[in-house]
Protein backbone atom coordinates (compact mmCIF):
# COMPACT_ATOMS: atom_id res chain seq x y z
CA UNK A 1 0.00 0.00 0.00
CA UNK A 2 1.46 3.45 -0.87
CA UNK A 3 1.67 6.09 1.69
CA UNK A 4 1.72 9.63 1.29
CA UNK A 5 5.28 9.49 2.24
CA UNK A 6 6.09 7.20 -0.52
CA UNK A 7 4.14 9.23 -2.95
CA UNK A 8 6.80 12.37 -2.05
CA UNK A 9 9.51 10.27 -1.67
CA UNK A 10 9.06 9.89 -5.33
CA UNK A 11 8.52 13.30 -6.20
CA UNK A 12 11.76 14.34 -4.41
CA UNK A 13 13.82 11.33 -6.61
CA UNK A 14 17.10 12.23 -7.41
CA UNK A 15 16.97 15.42 -5.24
CA UNK A 16 20.30 17.75 -4.12
CA UNK A 17 20.68 18.89 -0.10
CA UNK A 18 23.11 21.37 -0.55
CA UNK A 19 22.90 22.27 3.51
CA UNK A 20 23.46 19.38 5.71
CA UNK A 21 24.87 20.05 8.93
CA UNK A 22 25.97 16.11 9.55
CA UNK A 23 29.40 15.84 11.46
CA UNK A 24 32.36 15.68 12.68
CA UNK A 25 31.65 19.00 13.99
CA UNK A 26 31.90 20.90 17.23
CA UNK A 27 28.88 21.10 17.91
CA UNK A 28 26.62 18.05 18.60
CA UNK A 29 25.34 16.23 14.94
CA UNK A 30 22.89 13.76 14.87
CA UNK A 31 25.18 11.80 12.40
CA UNK A 32 28.23 11.44 10.20
CA UNK A 33 28.64 12.70 6.48
CA UNK A 34 28.19 8.81 5.91
CA UNK A 35 25.27 7.92 7.75
CA UNK A 36 23.48 10.91 6.22
CA UNK A 37 24.22 9.89 2.63
CA UNK A 38 22.79 6.69 3.23
CA UNK A 39 19.35 7.83 4.82
CA UNK A 40 19.37 10.06 1.70
CA UNK A 41 20.12 7.32 -0.62
CA UNK A 42 18.00 4.72 0.92
CA UNK A 43 14.91 6.71 1.68
CA UNK A 44 14.51 9.28 -1.19
CA UNK A 45 17.71 8.05 -3.59
CA UNK A 46 18.90 11.19 -3.03
CA UNK A 47 21.61 12.54 -6.20
CA UNK A 48 24.15 14.34 -3.75
CA UNK A 49 24.57 16.15 -0.11
CA UNK A 50 26.82 18.88 0.32
CA UNK A 51 28.02 19.02 4.43
CA UNK A 52 28.62 22.42 6.01
CA UNK A 53 30.87 22.74 8.75
CA UNK A 54 30.87 26.59 10.35
CA UNK A 55 34.74 25.74 12.05
CA UNK A 56 36.00 23.48 9.20
CA UNK A 57 37.03 22.65 5.63
CA UNK A 58 34.68 19.25 5.46
CA UNK A 59 36.35 18.56 1.89
CA UNK A 60 39.21 16.63 4.38
CA UNK A 61 36.39 14.85 6.19
CA UNK A 62 34.78 13.73 2.54
CA UNK A 63 38.34 12.65 1.65
CA UNK A 64 39.31 10.75 4.67
CA UNK A 65 35.54 8.64 4.43
CA UNK A 66 36.23 8.00 0.90
CA UNK A 67 36.47 4.12 1.72
CA UNK A 68 32.75 4.20 3.55
CA UNK A 69 31.32 6.48 0.51
CA UNK A 70 32.57 4.54 -2.24
CA UNK A 71 29.99 2.33 -3.19
CA UNK A 72 27.11 5.15 -2.16
CA UNK A 73 24.94 6.57 -5.28
CA UNK A 74 24.49 9.40 -3.16
CA UNK A 75 26.92 11.65 -3.62
CA UNK A 76 28.89 13.30 -0.88
CA UNK A 77 30.48 16.86 -1.07
CA UNK A 78 32.31 19.48 1.23
CA UNK A 79 33.03 23.10 1.13
CA UNK A 80 34.62 25.72 3.80
CA UNK A 81 33.19 28.49 5.52
CA UNK A 82 35.37 31.60 6.20
CA UNK A 83 34.80 32.02 9.64
CA UNK A 84 37.70 32.86 12.13
CA UNK A 85 38.32 29.18 13.03
CA UNK A 86 39.82 28.39 9.25
CA UNK A 87 41.33 32.42 9.46
CA UNK A 88 38.42 34.14 8.29
CA UNK A 89 39.15 35.52 4.76
CA UNK A 90 41.87 33.02 3.67
CA UNK A 91 42.52 32.47 0.29
CA UNK A 92 44.93 30.07 1.04
CA UNK A 93 42.07 27.79 2.90
CA UNK A 94 39.94 28.58 0.11
CA UNK A 95 42.82 27.23 -2.57
CA UNK A 96 43.28 23.73 -0.57
CA UNK A 97 39.37 23.35 -0.40
CA UNK A 98 38.33 23.47 -3.73
CA UNK A 99 41.45 22.28 -5.33
CA UNK A 100 40.93 19.45 -3.61
CA UNK A 101 37.09 19.12 -4.48
CA UNK A 102 35.51 21.02 -2.32
CA UNK A 103 32.04 22.63 -4.71
CA UNK A 104 31.03 25.73 -2.12
CA UNK A 105 32.74 28.55 -0.47
CA UNK A 106 29.84 29.98 2.42
CA UNK A 107 31.70 33.35 3.15
CA UNK A 108 31.11 33.94 6.86
CA UNK A 109 28.33 32.91 8.84
CA UNK A 110 29.09 32.43 12.97
CA UNK A 111 31.78 35.12 12.23
CA UNK A 112 29.93 37.60 10.67
CA UNK A 113 28.85 40.88 11.89
CA UNK A 114 24.92 39.89 11.52
CA UNK A 115 25.29 36.72 12.63
CA UNK A 116 26.86 38.01 16.13
CA UNK A 117 24.68 41.04 16.10
CA UNK A 118 21.56 37.62 16.33
CA UNK A 119 23.41 35.28 18.72
CA UNK A 120 25.68 37.58 20.63
CA UNK A 121 25.77 34.99 23.08
CA UNK A 122 24.99 31.86 20.85
CA UNK A 123 21.77 31.72 21.77
CA UNK A 124 20.23 29.60 18.96
CA UNK A 125 22.78 27.79 18.26
CA UNK A 126 23.97 24.24 20.03
CA UNK A 127 26.43 24.61 22.54
CA UNK A 128 30.47 23.73 21.33
CA UNK A 129 31.29 20.15 22.80
CA UNK A 130 35.03 21.90 23.33
CA UNK A 131 35.46 25.63 24.41
CA UNK A 132 36.28 27.85 21.25
CA UNK A 133 36.65 31.46 20.51
CA UNK A 134 35.25 33.37 17.67
CA UNK A 135 36.44 36.69 16.33
CA UNK A 136 34.19 38.48 13.97
CA UNK A 137 35.26 38.78 10.43
CA UNK A 138 34.23 41.64 7.51
CA UNK A 139 34.54 41.53 3.85
CA UNK A 140 34.95 45.35 3.56
CA UNK A 141 37.96 47.60 4.45
CA UNK A 142 38.42 51.36 6.37
CA UNK A 143 37.02 52.93 3.30
CA UNK A 144 33.92 50.54 2.74
CA UNK A 145 35.23 48.85 0.12
CA UNK A 146 36.24 45.26 -0.80
CA UNK A 147 38.94 44.06 1.72
CA UNK A 148 41.70 42.43 -0.84
CA UNK A 149 41.78 38.82 0.12
CA UNK A 150 37.73 38.50 -0.95
CA UNK A 151 38.96 39.13 -4.76
CA UNK A 152 41.70 36.38 -4.08
CA UNK A 153 39.07 33.90 -2.75
CA UNK A 154 36.72 35.09 -5.82
CA UNK A 155 39.13 34.35 -8.40
CA UNK A 156 39.83 31.02 -7.20
CA UNK A 157 36.16 30.45 -6.92
CA UNK A 158 35.95 31.38 -10.64
CA UNK A 159 38.76 28.64 -11.32
CA UNK A 160 36.48 25.89 -10.34
CA UNK A 161 33.54 26.75 -10.44
CA UNK A 162 32.30 26.45 -7.14
CA UNK A 163 29.00 28.09 -5.39
CA UNK A 164 29.38 31.00 -3.91
CA UNK A 165 26.96 31.92 -0.58
CA UNK A 166 26.67 35.09 1.24
CA UNK A 167 27.01 33.01 4.71
CA UNK A 168 25.31 34.78 6.87
CA UNK A 169 26.11 38.17 6.08
CA UNK A 170 24.25 41.75 6.37
CA UNK A 171 22.05 42.00 2.82
CA UNK A 172 23.92 45.24 1.62
CA UNK A 173 27.29 43.10 2.40
CA UNK A 174 26.15 39.76 0.00
CA UNK A 175 25.02 42.11 -2.28
CA UNK A 176 28.62 43.70 -2.81
CA UNK A 177 29.72 40.41 -2.76
CA UNK A 178 27.73 39.57 -5.02
CA UNK A 179 28.33 42.44 -7.42
CA UNK A 180 32.08 41.85 -7.42
CA UNK A 181 31.66 38.46 -8.31
CA UNK A 182 29.49 39.37 -11.54
CA UNK A 183 32.09 41.38 -12.71
CA UNK A 184 34.55 38.65 -12.43
CA UNK A 185 32.09 36.14 -14.27
CA UNK A 186 30.83 33.94 -11.18
CA UNK A 187 27.50 32.56 -12.24
CA UNK A 188 26.48 30.14 -9.64
CA UNK A 189 25.56 32.57 -5.92
CA UNK A 190 23.24 31.58 -3.54
CA UNK A 191 21.59 33.55 -0.85
CA UNK A 192 21.04 30.91 2.56
CA UNK A 193 17.24 31.46 4.40
CA UNK A 194 16.95 35.21 3.64
CA UNK A 195 14.47 35.60 6.20
CA UNK A 196 16.46 33.89 9.19
CA UNK A 197 19.39 35.79 10.34
CA UNK A 198 20.55 37.64 7.51
CA UNK A 199 16.75 39.64 7.31
CA UNK A 200 17.08 39.79 3.63
CA UNK A 201 13.46 41.07 2.38
CA UNK A 202 11.96 39.94 -0.50
CA UNK A 203 12.25 43.15 -2.70
CA UNK A 204 16.33 42.56 -1.58
CA UNK A 205 15.76 39.02 -3.01
CA UNK A 206 14.88 39.65 -6.17
CA UNK A 207 17.80 42.11 -6.58
CA UNK A 208 20.42 39.73 -5.72
CA UNK A 209 18.19 37.34 -8.33
CA UNK A 210 19.19 39.88 -10.87
CA UNK A 211 22.56 39.52 -9.76
CA UNK A 212 22.19 35.70 -10.80
CA UNK A 213 21.72 34.42 -7.36
CA UNK A 214 19.37 31.67 -6.20
CA UNK A 215 17.28 31.90 -3.11
CA UNK A 216 17.94 28.85 -0.89
CA UNK A 217 15.20 28.39 1.74
CA UNK A 218 15.78 25.68 4.66
CA UNK A 219 12.96 22.66 5.58
CA UNK A 220 14.15 22.61 8.99
CA UNK A 221 12.80 26.35 9.31
CA UNK A 222 9.02 24.58 8.57
CA UNK A 223 9.23 21.06 9.64
CA UNK A 224 6.48 20.81 12.32
CA UNK A 225 8.64 18.85 14.25
CA UNK A 226 11.63 21.05 14.33
CA UNK A 227 12.52 23.93 16.48
CA UNK A 228 11.53 26.74 14.47
CA UNK A 229 8.37 25.72 13.34
CA UNK A 230 7.72 28.91 10.79
CA UNK A 231 3.93 28.31 8.76
CA UNK A 232 4.55 26.43 5.51
CA UNK A 233 2.27 29.67 3.63
CA UNK A 234 4.92 31.73 4.26
CA UNK A 235 7.24 29.63 2.31
CA UNK A 236 4.81 29.57 -0.41
CA UNK A 237 4.47 33.08 -0.48
CA UNK A 238 8.49 33.50 -0.58
CA UNK A 239 8.42 30.70 -4.14
CA UNK A 240 6.08 32.84 -5.89
CA UNK A 241 7.34 36.03 -4.81
CA UNK A 242 11.06 34.87 -6.18
CA UNK A 243 9.97 32.29 -8.62
CA UNK A 244 10.99 28.21 -8.63
CA UNK A 245 13.30 29.22 -11.12
CA UNK A 246 15.41 30.47 -8.61
CA UNK A 247 14.63 28.97 -5.44
CA UNK A 248 16.55 25.75 -3.84
CA UNK A 249 15.08 23.87 -0.96
CA UNK A 250 17.82 22.64 1.20
CA UNK A 251 17.57 20.96 4.68
CA UNK A 252 20.15 22.66 7.34
CA UNK A 253 19.67 19.90 9.68
CA UNK A 254 22.16 17.53 11.25
CA UNK A 255 22.19 18.58 14.97
CA UNK A 256 21.64 16.29 17.44
CA UNK A 257 17.98 17.39 18.80
CA UNK A 258 16.64 18.33 15.40
CA UNK A 259 14.79 15.76 12.89
CA UNK A 260 16.82 14.00 10.00
CA UNK A 261 16.65 15.78 6.63
CA UNK A 262 14.71 13.19 4.93
CA UNK A 263 12.41 13.26 7.43
CA UNK A 264 11.85 17.25 6.87
CA UNK A 265 11.84 16.55 3.27
CA UNK A 266 8.73 14.83 3.32
CA UNK A 267 6.69 16.71 5.95
CA UNK A 268 7.32 20.51 4.27
CA UNK A 269 7.10 19.33 0.54
CA UNK A 270 4.71 17.26 1.49
CA UNK A 271 2.55 20.58 3.16
CA UNK A 272 4.06 21.99 -0.01
CA UNK A 273 1.84 19.83 -2.47
CA UNK A 274 -0.75 20.29 -0.17
CA UNK A 275 -0.81 24.20 -0.52
CA UNK A 276 -1.33 23.89 -4.20
CA UNK A 277 3.07 23.92 -5.44
CA UNK A 278 3.45 21.90 -8.63
CA UNK A 279 5.70 18.74 -8.47
CA UNK A 280 7.44 19.88 -11.49
CA UNK A 281 8.37 22.83 -9.47
CA UNK A 282 8.71 21.27 -6.25
CA UNK A 283 11.53 18.83 -8.55
CA UNK A 284 13.00 22.41 -9.89
CA UNK A 285 13.87 23.33 -6.39
CA UNK A 286 15.46 20.27 -5.08
CA UNK A 287 16.68 18.63 -7.82
CA UNK A 288 17.39 20.62 -11.00
CA UNK A 289 18.80 23.86 -10.10
CA UNK A 290 21.03 22.51 -6.88
CA UNK A 291 22.28 20.43 -9.30
CA UNK A 292 22.96 23.35 -11.65
CA UNK A 293 24.38 25.09 -8.85
CA UNK A 294 27.01 22.30 -7.97
CA UNK A 295 28.13 21.75 -11.84
CA UNK A 296 26.46 18.21 -11.92
CA UNK A 297 24.96 18.79 -15.33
Amino acid sequence: MTTRSDAVAKVLQGSVDLHCHSGPSPFPRRFDHVEAALDAQERLGMRAIVVKSHHHNTVMDVLAMAPRLRDLRTRVFGGIALNSFVGGLNPHAVRMSLRMGGKVVWFPTMSSGRHIECHHDGDGFPTETVPLTCERVDIRDSSGGLRPEVGEILDVVKETGALLSGGHMYPDDIQLLFEEAGRKGIRRMIVNHPNFVIGAEPGQCEEFVRLGAFIEHEVAMYDPEGHQRWDPKLLVDWIERIGPGHTVLSSDLGQKTNPKPVDAYLRVCGALLDLGVREKDLQRMTRDNPSYLLGLD
